[in-house]
């Protein structure tokens, strides 16, 4: 059962905002903040309110039912009004605990998402542009922008590596899901035996990190330029425009030669550095506040394998809930993704619940 002072506070803020946000006077800095809150209150309020009501309405049609002990019509009627109002309690019930779930600061951040080619050659690499595809085509149906930063081609057309910023609103609470090693089950179309062969790719999804989220010294940073390279070693800048980073108290690496300006492949590839580093302070901090890993989904450790996509079966299969989609081509497509989204998202929720009690 949920603390009614708890519940109270959600209904105080949400009348609270409604006064402030209806006199027009709210600091121009904090406007879209305070309406997003209040935007998430309103979804809640009437289960709040419910929730806060409960008792009485349920005492109410318990003297309906004992004041009317002749009346069958009357009793059978305030006995499904119970038993109706008792369902939706627990479901506000759900929701509120739900809603007061700590919330995952970085849920609203942009987003970088790292795809590399894993075990199984050139088969990865088509499998890597597969899976750059499906976020392309799930990015743009709900109206975020995809910017390229780094991409590097295989022989057979796929992608050794494909890095990529995602821009939009609430973008890493849903792309957080996918991080992880992603495994295709399929024949090849160089296989002339008609083998099914099994590759990996591995997802990386890291919060854009800020400047104010973490600090980088210039002191730790050993920074070397070169000339860069395109596909089969065909020069694209004559002068050292390519640029790697390395961290020092850290040891990542990154390399970026995709601008032909130094400047800008050093700002991305600081880009990248920040994520990284955010990421690795992020997960460290989660493994000393909780040792049970299990009760979370949407910040694994990227090694976990965590969905194979089975082309002879035509099935995408997660295996942290253990949930199959029999569309495999329109999962690829982008167009049920957000089924198997929404199934991780509830589990993940009722992980955390269960954790609370």
């Amino acid at each position: 059962m949920i603390p009614l002072d708890k519940v109270k506070k959600i209904i105080e803020r949400y009348i609270d905002l409604e006064k402030e946000l209806s006199t027009g006077k709210v600091d121009a800095k904090l406007l879209a903040k305070k309406s997003k809150e209040y935007s998430d209150l309103k979804n809640i309020i009437k289960s709040a309110q419910d929730y806060i009501n409960f008792e009485k309405s349920q005492k109410d049609l318990n003297l309906i039912i004992q004041d009317n002990k002749n009346d069958r019509e009357m009793i059978t009627l305030a006995e499904k009004e119970l038993k109706d109002l008792q369902s939706d309690n627990e479901i506000n019930e759900k929701k509120l605990k739900i809603f007061l779930l700590p919330k995952d600061k970085d849920d609203e951040k942009n987003t970088i998402v790292e795809v590399r080619a894993g075990t199984g050659g050139l088969e990865a690499t088509l499998f890597v542009s597969d899976l750059f595809r499906m976020y392309e085509k799930v990015c743009s149906k709900k109206g975020w922008k995809i910017e390229i930063i780094s991409i590097s081609k295989s022989e057979a057309g796929g992608f050794k590596e494909i890095i990529f910023s995602v821009k939009g609103e609430n973008i890493y609470s849903y792309l957080k899901y996918e991080s992880g090693v992603h495994r295709v089950q399929r024949v090849p179309s160089t296989e002339a035996q008609g083998r099914v062969h099994t590759s990996a790719a591995t997802v990386a999804i890291l919060p854009e990190a800020e400047d104010v989220d973490i600090k980088i010294n210039d002191t730790d940073l050993r920074i070397d330029v070169f000339r860069s390279s395109g596909p089969g070693g065909q020069s694209v800048n004559t002068t050292d425009s390519a640029v790697r980073i390395t961290h020092s108290p850290s040891g990542i690496v990154v390399t970026q030669q995709d601008e032909k300006s130094q400047h800008k492949n050093k700002a991305k590839a600081l880009k990248i550095l920040r994520a990284r580093l955010y990421e690795s302070e992020k997960l460290k901090k989660e493994k000393q506040r909780s040792t049970d890993r299990k009760s979370q989904i949407g910040t694994g450790d990227r090694s976990e394998r965590i969905r194979t996509y089975n082309f002879p079966q035509g099935r995408v299969t997660d295996h942290r809930i253990n949930f199959t989609l029999h569309k495999l081509t329109e999962f690829l497509n982008g167009e049920i993704h957000e089924e198997m989204n929404e199934n991780l998202r509830l589990k993940d929720q009722d992980l955390k619940l269960k954790a609370l009690n």
